[in-house]
């Protein structure tokens, strides 16, 4: 079995490469109209630029797992600016498309926390939508949107998380169909659980992004190692390897923020449980020293019996 690493957004290694480059609304609005399109192509321009740059970066390293920043166009959702982020791009969007399909790279997008579908508030789940639907189109102009995931969280609780549930498969259904076949659900620190994660994703037929960092700090009364099968079952419609998310805590006392790099003594049991399920999966190394700890991760793991390094972001087992 083969595990590939990642990491999320910027390659810390290389200068000046943010892809997240972006202006306020309100710094927008004080500009002349020809200076906020000029503004506004000028970062975006610079975001998929950086982009391409990153993905080079990340074949010349064997790193076949990143996601992409959800910052690439500034503005790019606000209802009053609405300006058209693709055409003038087109060119760039579909050059970090052919990278990635000629390297057999493996992208994804991570919309923020307020993107959700379990608000009683109705102008919530729009922006949930308007959101997705940004990522989606940005993986159109890529050509790969029927490849590439979107991965949200279930959301808050309002409260009551029985009927939050129930929102979400009220409001979720309202996403165009092409979208929801890309998007996958992730279990977090504090509110949904990996169980009742799951139990939303088998409903939908979503993909289930399994954050062992988070379900250390909320187990919930299942022990993740049994969970493994219906897991990976969720993925099977895609054809693709089911993706994992892997951080380490910052300390004993902050227990959800995530570290630089990542603790091997805390990683290990969650490789050794795949390791003994057997099937290859793809990791997102969610800390905070980006393709560093991801790196570094790959070279620790591979001082472990059994562990054979193939590449620069990749062992096999």
């Amino acid at each position: 079995m083969i595990i590939r690493f990642g990491y999320v957004s910027t390659a810390l290694s290389l200068w000046e490469a943010s892809p997240s480059r972006t202006m306020t609304y309100t710094n927008w609005k004080k500009q002349e109209q020809e200076s906020r399109k000029e503004k506004l192509h000028h970062l975006t321009e610079q975001n998929l630029k950086n982009t391409i740059r990153i993905l080079h970066y990340n074949i010349a390293h064997g790193i076949d797992v990143y996601r992409m920043s959800s910052s690439l166009v500034p503005l790019a959702t606000h209802p009053d600016v609405n300006w058209d982020y693709r055409t003038p791009f087109l060119q760039l969007f579909e050059e970090i498309g052919s990278l990635v399909k000629r390297y057999n790279l493996r992208v994804s997008f991570h919309p923020n926390q307020f993107t959700l579908f379990t608000s009683p508030q109705e102008h919530v789940t729009d922006n949930a939508i308007i959101d997705m639907t940004y990522h989606y189109h940005m993986l159109e102009a890529m050509g790969l949107h029927k490849d590439a995931n979107i991965n949200i969280h279930v959301g808050g609780s309002y409260g009551n998380k029985q009927e939050a549930i129930t929102r979400f498969d009220q409001n979720f259904v309202k996403l165009d169909e092409k979208i929801r076949m890309q998007t996958t659900l992730e279990n977090d620190d504090k509110t949904y659980t990996t169980e009742e994660t799951l139990q939303v994703c088998e409903k939908h037929h979503i993909p289930f992004v399994f954050d062992y960092h988070h379900h250390w700090a909320n187990p919930g009364d299942e022990q993740f190692e049994t969970l493994l099968p219906r897991i990976f079952a969720t993925w099977k419609r895609t054809g693709k390897q089911p993706k994992f998310h892997l951080s380490s805590p910052k300390s004993d006392k902050l227990i959800r923020a995530h570290a630089d790099y990542v603790d091997v003594d805390f990683a290990l049991p969650f490789i050794k449980a795949l390791k003994a399920y057997g099937e290859s999966a793809d990791i997102m190394i969610e800390a905070k020293a980006k393709d560093k700890a991801a790196l570094n991760l790959v070279e620790e793991l591979a001082k472990v019996r059994t562990f054979k390094r193939i590449n620069g972001g990749a062992i096999e087992i």
